[in-house]
């Protein structure tokens, strides 16, 4: 049976500290004001052990209104409930005021212990417990077992052990959360020891040795020791009552209301989509923009509420909202949180987190709504589905997906495969890396514009640069899930890909049959240059052409194989290029290798044309510089056989 914790509740004064001193033989109230005042002030914990010998732990909460903040943070992370009523008094403010608590947290495991049995008579009795049954009626301990006892006789004391053991037995059926999380209750040092902290494991394991992160605060320490029930352990697992002895961290730098976490999981947020409910009993409504305290985890913050239905919620009502905060806090979608009043404070409502890191959405709008109750709803697929949606055109790793949905590991695996089966998603990289099928088609319509556009305007060109498509689609990508991308856009016959540029298939290089002409003439000028080309000025004046236009001519015949750049702004036509080729590979047959001024000779060109076409051949390795000389190079070596 996993570890369950129970906490108390009820008004000041109806024996809750005397109760749990009853039941394990700890008073709670452990400093020296509040023995002296004889009032529960801070949180109390008491381990003990149940009639099973079983192990268990109880947090005891103050009941004054006063300090429903500290009683906040004390049930805020507790299975089970002792809810305590005092027989003399029976229900009270407190009583109601942390009934709706319970309620709004959703503890649906309880008992009722009514205290101080042995001041009233049997027919008191039954009225207190008729009066306490209709009270819990309509709430999560509607059906919660009443246990009438006495401190100070020990009448009722072990019914109410047995009682609470079968309470815990059933709340134990539930499986914790995967997600290490736990958030802190109290701080304090001790010496020798340095920084220890306390708090309830709500979900994972920690271990000695653990690098844990610790949020908001934004700091991060190693676990030097753990305790439970002020026994060391080497591990402990969620619902248990947890003391960490932390290294790295000093005690100011931390407070009640951070939580213990994996490193790089959850990261803090100042908005939430949340599902809000007023309370039925609430004298007022909650407005659009109203400024409110949000008890979340052992945190309290303030913030304001962003209705996103109507322009209030009444008492009884709930609706979807945005809350705002004032600022970072730690929060997880599902968790329960309760809603209390800035000022006075007092309980309003409560409400659970669909989404701790949302948009901002549009007010009073449909799409918004739906959104909503899907987020509401927590499908796994959905929830996945909607962090692709929320970006379309990013890139999501599982890690980045784990931080936007806060699911297991292996629900994530297993519903990214269902999206890649049903095509929704595509993998960019190695079943690690995904878009968002819809975001892909944007991309594609984007892409195949501008493509289309740029053979329009430069149809002579073969295609746009892959950098500046990538800087214009997507400049967040890293280079390589882009040329992923176009990969995939090529296999599908939507885009060819020349080295660094990419157009549209049939498209560049298309020439009308005036340019066609006009680049017959000029790659013939080429050929009749022989070993000695004509200059590009030369050949602009010539034809009156502009330099950009010839430039697009030239890359048409090189593309063509009709000419070969062989230096900048110098072509040497390929039949040409060919035979010097072959004069070269001649020289060398003959001699075993040749000065410059020999093939400069033996071509009949200039010592400038010469020394190009030379620097060109050792380029491709047809040649190979020994001093003075050349010497056959690998190519030429590969192509004799040698």
């Amino acid at each position: 049976m996993r570890r369950i914790i129970i906490g108390t509740a009820g008004h000041v004064d109806h024996g809750k500290t005397t109760l749990v001193k009853a039941i394990t033989g700890v008073n709670t109230d452990r400093w020296a004001e509040e023995q002296k005042r004889g009032l529960t002030i801070d949180l109390g914990f008491a381990p003990f052990t149940l009639p099973s010998g079983n192990r268990a732990a109880i947090i005891d909460v103050p009941g004054h209104e006063r300090f429903i903040k500290n009683m906040l943070a004390g049930v805020s992370s507790i299975d089970v409930v002792i809810l305590v009523v005092a027989a003399d008094e029976g229900v009270m403010p407190q009583t109601r005021e942390h009934l709706d608590i319970i309620d709004i947290l959703q503890i649906k495991h309880g008992v009722v212990a009514v205290t101080k049995r042995d001041l009233v008579d049997e027919e008191l009795l039954e009225l207190v417990q008729e009066e306490i049954r209709e009270h819990l009626a309509g709430t999560t301990l509607a059906d919660a077992p009443l246990v009438p006892v006495s401190a100070l006789t020990g009448e009722g004391i072990q019914e109410l052990l047995v009682t609470v053991e079968s309470v815990v037995a059933e709340a134990a059926k539930s499986e914790p959360s995967k997600l290490l999380r736990m958030p802190i209750d109290r701080v304090f040092q001790i010496a020798g020891h340095g920084t220890v902290v306390t708090g309830t494991l709500l979900g994972g394991t920690l271990s000695l040795k653990d690098e844990v992160e610790i949020l908001p605060a934004g700091v991060r320490a190693k676990i030097r020791q753990i305790q439970v029930h002020d026994e060391p352990v080497e591990s402990v697992t969620a619902g248990h009552r947890v003391a960490l002895n932390l290294a790295g961290v000093e005690k100011s730098e931390l407070k009640r209301g951070d939580v213990i976490l994996e490193p790089g999981v959850i990261e803090p947020t100042q908005m939430i989509d949340a599902k809000v409910t007023v309370l039925a009993s609430s004298t007022k409504e909650l407005a659009h923009r109203e400024r409110i305290r949000v008890h979340i985890g052992t945190s309290e913050v303030l913030a304001r509420l962003r209705t996103l239905e109507a322009e209030q919620i009444e008492s009884g009502s709930s609706g979807y909202c945005q809350l705002i905060f004032e600022e970072p806090v730690v929060a997880a979608r599902g968790d329960l949180f309760v809603i209390r009043s800035y000022s006075p404070a007092h309980t309003i409502g409560g409400g659970k987190v669909l989404n701790s890191n949302p948009l901002r959405w549009k007010r009073n709008s449909p799409k918004t709504a739906e959104i909503l109750r899907r987020e509401e709803a927590g499908d796994p697929t959905d929830l996945l589905r909607l962090a692709f949606e929320g970006a379309p055109r990013d890139l999501f790793t599982r890690e980045l997906l784990r931080k936007k949905t806060l699911l297991d590991p292996g629900v994530i695996r297993t519903e990214l495969r269902t999206l890649l089966r049903q095509e929704e998603i595509i993998d960019i990289e190695n079943n690690q890396v995904f878009l968002f099928a819809k975001g892909e088609q944007e991309l594609w319509s984007e892409a195949k514009e501008l493509l289309a556009a740029f053979h329009e305007q430069f149809p002579l060109r073969k295609g746009y640069s892959k950098e500046e498509l990538r800087s214009r689609l997507t400049p967040s990508w890293e280079s390589r899930h882009f040329n992923n991308l176009l990969t995939i856009w090529v296999e599908r016959g939507e885009l060819a890909v020349y080295d660094k540029e990419v157009g549209l298939p049939g498209k560049g290089l298309q020439l009308d049959p005036k340019e066609a002409a006009l680049a017959e003439q000029i790659g013939a000028e080429f050929l009749a240059g022989g070993f000695m080309p004509p200059n590009l000025p030369d050949v602009a004046a010539q034809f009156k052409l502009t330099d950009q236009k010839l430039q697009e001519i030239l890359n048409y015949l090189v593309l063509r194989g009709v000419l070969v750049k062989v230096a900048e702004n110098l072509y040497f036509h390929a039949t040409n290029l060919a035979e010097a080729k072959a004069v070269a590979k001649t020289l060398v047959q003959e001699e075993g290798g040749f000065e410059a001024a020999v093939f400069r000779d033996r071509t009949n060109s200039s010592r400038k044309y010469a020394i190009a076409l030379l620097e060109y051949f050792d380029g491709i390795k047809w040649t190979k510089r020994v001093g003075d000389k050349r010497v056959a190079g690998a190519a030429m070596r590969e192509e004799n056989g040698n």
